[in-house]
């Protein structure tokens, strides 16, 4: 099994695992051993899980504005939290690849590993919900009929996208690519650096 069906198999068990409940309160129980790039991969697609769900309660149009400002926060934190999975994973490949010497025409990505395997930690959502959709009984004949031609791009993005990373792991793996890696340094969430929060530290 290479590293894009592993992922995908730990994605979906995430999926599923979540499902069970189907609340965003609920705590994660990790199956996968402590310090494993598949324990990683499920806590990462936890998050993306529990995201995807909080997105849809916050665009209810009767939602209450103060548990609507609530939401946001907590999505705000999640990106922080998902952002610095990406980042650990990708501190993952770099140990990996870490004896490897890139040629001296190596390229450059224009993504690490990481954010590519974060693509296809979202797509294994689509797929999952949009399947959920093109099997509604409820729904129109229609509905369904549209939601399986649109499950039917999005399995061919999967096998793309998989592709597409399994190539860019065999090239750094190969050094025709140098793995280079930026830190997101997201702003939102830092009192010293988004001007509405530094600016009402100087205010008191």
């Amino acid at each position: 099994m290479n590293f894009t069906e592993t992922a995908w198999k730990v994605f979906n068990q995430s999926i599923e695992d979540y499902h069970v409940s189907d609340d965003v309160n609920a705590l994660i129980n990790n199956p996968f051993e402590k310090d494993s790039l598949e324990r990683i991969l499920y806590a990462k697609n936890w998050i993306d899980t529990v995201q995807w769900h909080l997105e849809d309660i916050i665009r209810d149009e009767n939602i209450d504005p103060a548990e609507a400002l609530q939401l946001k926060r907590t999505i705000d934190a999640s990106n922080q939290k998902r952002t610095d999975l990406v980042e650990f994973i990708d501190s993952w490949f770099l140990t990996k690849f870490e004896n490897i010497t890139p040629r001296p025409d190596a390229k450059i990505n224009t993504e690490t590993p990481a954010w590519a395997v974060d693509r296809l930690s979202i797509l294994a959502l689509k797929v999952y919900h949009m399947s959920l959709e093109a099997n509604r009984e409820s729904a129109s004949e229609e509905h369904r009929a549209n939601c399986q031609a649109k499950l039917d791009v999005l399995l061919t993005q999967k096998e793309d996208l998989s592709t597409s990373i399994d190539q860019l792991l065999t090239d750094i793996e190969s050094g025709n690519i140098k793995m280079k890696v930026y830190k997101q340094m997201k702003m939102y969430n830092d009192d010293s650096l988004n001007p509405i929060l530094y600016q009402k530290g100087q205010q008191k």
